[in-house]
C-alpha cells in the first residue's frame, strides 16, 4: 500500500473514532444521542436539542439559556442557582447528595453503582448534564 493511501485510511479511522467518541449510550449500549465537537447536543433522531457553549453556557433548542457549567464543575440552572457539581474524580452531586459517577472510561453509574449509560470521549461535565440534570431530555 502506498504512503498516501495509508495516511488517508489512518485519517478516516481517526475521524470515525472522533465522531463515535462523542456518542451517548444508555445502559443497554443503545445510542441515545451525541455531543458534537462544537457542543451541539443531538438526540437519537439526529435533531439538535441543545448546545453547550465553550464558556459552559447550556442552551436549549430555542437558544434560551437553561443553565451553565462553571470551570470548577458547578452546574447551575437557568436562574443561576447551583444545583449540582461534578467533582474531579467524576462523582456527580445534586443538591449536595451523590447521584452518581462518571468513570474515566466514560461509564456512567448511578448512586447504587449500577451502569446507566456510556459517554466515552465526552467531557465528564457534559455527560453529567445529560445523564443527571435533565437539561436536554424531552
Amino acid at each position: 500500500m502506498n504512503r498516501k493511501k495509508l495516511i488517508l485510511l489512518l485519517a478516516l479511522g481517526l475521524v470515525s473514532c472522533m465522531v463515535n467518541a462523542q456518542d451517548l449510550r444508555n445502559s443497554s449500549n443503545s445510542f441515545v444521542g451525541k455531543i458534537e465537537s462544537d457542543g451541539t447536543v443531538r438526540n437519537s433522531s439526529n435533531s439538535s436539542i441543545g448546545k453547550i457553549e465553550r464558556d459552559g453556557t447550556i442552551r436549549n433548542s430555542s437558544n434560551a439559556c437553561i443553565g451553565k457549567i462553571d470551570s470548577d464543575g458547578t452546574i447551575r440552572n437557568g436562574s443561576n442557582s447551583s444545583i449540582g457539581k461534578v467533582e474531579s474524580d467524576g462523582t456527580v452531586r445534586k443538591n449536595g447528595s451523590s447521584v452518581g459517577k462518571i468513570d474515566k472510561d466514560g461509564t456512567v453509574r448511578n448512586s447504587s453503582n449500577a451502569t446507566i449509560g456510556y459517554a466515552k470521549g465526552v467531557s465528564v461535565q457534559h455527560a453529567a448534564v445529560y445523564f443527571f440534570f435533565d437539561f436536554f431530555k424531552k
